[in-house]
């Protein structure tokens, strides 16, 4: 009989699986919800001392106590830091690690870094770093446990789709302070799990979905290869962040279906190129290019100061890939393409890594932008900016506020809101909202009909704001193509789009 042994998320105890366990345990299958040191009732009672080192003890004693021949283990968001821990201890007892809407901690991360509210993990950092208890969120006598989210502040934490009032409600009203040390403590991940199958169930209203991993693996990336080994594989419900209180049947279902050894696997690198170092889909006649920094510059032939298209690369793009964005067949392809039509092309290696690097990445753009309109061959008076996928976020600051020699921003197959699980608030990354501040400013968008679901939603969020404000946008579609078609989808109607939107960009800068 398969017992599953279930970790929830921060905040929450073992009461949050109460519908969930019941399905499995109908299915003739064995349910343990843990309820984790200072999570739950007095019987669970936490101290300043509490971290991550107690709860992965908590878990490794009921593994102890499990009298079964095959035990899952079952971390949801945070749970999953306390499920790795015990897992490297009791190798022998485990069949499966499943990672439920959790992300995967390397050894020596702290939980913290897979915090979604931004505003709490900028505070949790300077705590660490400065060891300042003043900086701790709630201050003074109890400033060692951080306070559960109020009932209008859970979606900062990540998708609520699917959870009704009620159960949100309940959720609020049961919520545990979080002992802070198990959040800063960095996770030891022991040899002994790393050979251990594994299932994702990735919640797909919270941002991820199989095909969005499968791109990542894609970029080749060594440390995200081991996804595609045979013993890995994966489920999407759709649903938020919450499907023990969201799809309790769903779940359940899936958590049985991963413990028989099913769902979707990988595909493995092969000897053809992935699809971003596939060829353009466009012939191209070749035009000078010049590196500087983290700009390439792609020059035109013609005499005196030309417009200018800067090119920014989507991402989250891991620091050890090679070839690098600009270097990638699609942006030197738009460079060149440009330049072939009287412009200077400029792309941009950024440092946008991770999901916390995006004011990092912001900076990287607008220096190389000053670096471009600097050069003598550009009329830096005509200039646009032209962003992609996971750049889109990055947008957001010129919209709201375009300079005077911005005459258009373009973006292809973008994002343009953070999705729910990046945690990031406010409206520095949020085209959809900075866009009801572009007045006049033309905007290219070029949409997919083939786009990712969670990417959709967030272009019709723009799209419905640039409707409510005016906004000069020129929408470009391309019905049957793919995120990221240019080197994809080889067919006219992929290719005119790519032809209309650079036309269309180059007259709105002059060229």
């Amino acid at each position: 009989m398969t017992a599953f042994v279930l970790v929830s998320e921060m905040f929450t105890g073992g009461w949050i699986w109460r519908e969930a366990a019941a399905r499995l345990r109908e299915a003739g299958a064995e349910a343990h919800p843990v309820t984790l040191t200072g999570m739950g009732d007095r019987r669970h009672l936490a101290g300043p001392g509490t971290d991550l080192e107690t709860h992965i003890q908590d878990v490794t004693r009921l593994l102890d106590r499990l009298d079964a021949p095959e035990v899952v283990l079952v971390g949801h968001g945070y749970g999953i830091h306390p499920v790795l821990g015990a897992a490297g201890r009791r190798p022998g007892r485990i069949a499966r690690i499943v990672h439920l809407d959790a992300g995967m901690p390397r050894d020596g991360d702290p939980a913290l870094a897979l915090v979604p509210d931004g505003e709490v993990k900028e505070q949790l950092l300077r705590q660490a770093e400065q060891g300042d208890r003043e900086a701790r969120p709630g201050g003074g006598e109890g400033d060692w446990l951080l306070p559960p989210p109020s009932q209008d502040r859970w979606d900062r934490w990540g998708s609520l789709a699917g959870v009704s009032a009620d159960a949100l409600t309940r959720l609020t009203r049961l919520a545990a302070p979080q002992p802070t040390g198990t959040l800063t403590q960095p996770l030891r991940l022991a040899d002994g799990a790393s050979g251990l199958p594994v299932t994702g169930i990735l919640c797909t209203a919270n941002g991820t979905s199989i095909a969005m991993v499968q791109t990542v693996v894609g970029l080749g990336d060594p440390a995200l290869q081991a996804l595609t080994d045979p013993r890995v594989t994966f489920f999407e419900l759709a649903t938020g962040h919450w499907p023990m209180l969201s799809a309790p049947d769903e779940l359940a279902a899936a958590l049985l279906r991963a413990a028989a050894g099913e769902g979707h696997r990988l595909t493995p690198a092969t000897d053809e190129p992935p699809a971003h170092l596939r060829p353009f889909l466009l012939d191209v006649l070749a035009r000078p290019r010049e590196r500087t920094g983290r700009v390439d510059l792609h020059l035109p032939d013609a005499d005196g100061p030309r417009p200018a298209v800067v090119f920014v690369h989507g991402g989250p793009v891991p620091a050890g890939v090679r070839p690098t964005p600009r270097d990638w067949p699609a942006f030197v392809g738009y460079g060149q393409y440009v330049a072939n039509l009287g412009a200077v092309g400029a792309t941009v290696d950024h440092r946008l890594h991770g999901l916390d690097d995006y004011g990092r990445a912001a900076l990287d753009v607008a220096e190389a932008v000053e670096h471009v309109r600097a050069d003598p061959r550009v009329d830096g008076d005509r200039v646009a900016l032209w962003f992609f996928s996971g750049g889109g976020p990055l947008s957001a600051d010129w919209l709201a506020a375009p300079p005077p020699w911005l005459r258009c921003v373009a973006a292809t197959y973008p994002i343009l809101a953070p999705l729910p699980h990046w945690g990031i608030t406010g409206p520095g990354f949020r085209p959809a909202a900075a866009v009801r501040s572009a007045g006049a400013l033309p905007i290219v968008l070029t949409r997919v009909g083939l786009e990712l679901p969670e990417i959709a939603v967030t272009v019709e969020e723009f799209l419905t704001a640039a409707r409510d404000c005016g906004a000069d946008v020129d929408v470009i579609d391309v019905p049957r193509g793919h995120h990221g078609f240019e080197t994809i989808d080889h067919t006219d109607e992929a290719r005119a789009a790519v032809e209309r939107a650079a036309r269309t960009v180059l007259r709105h800068v002059g060229g």
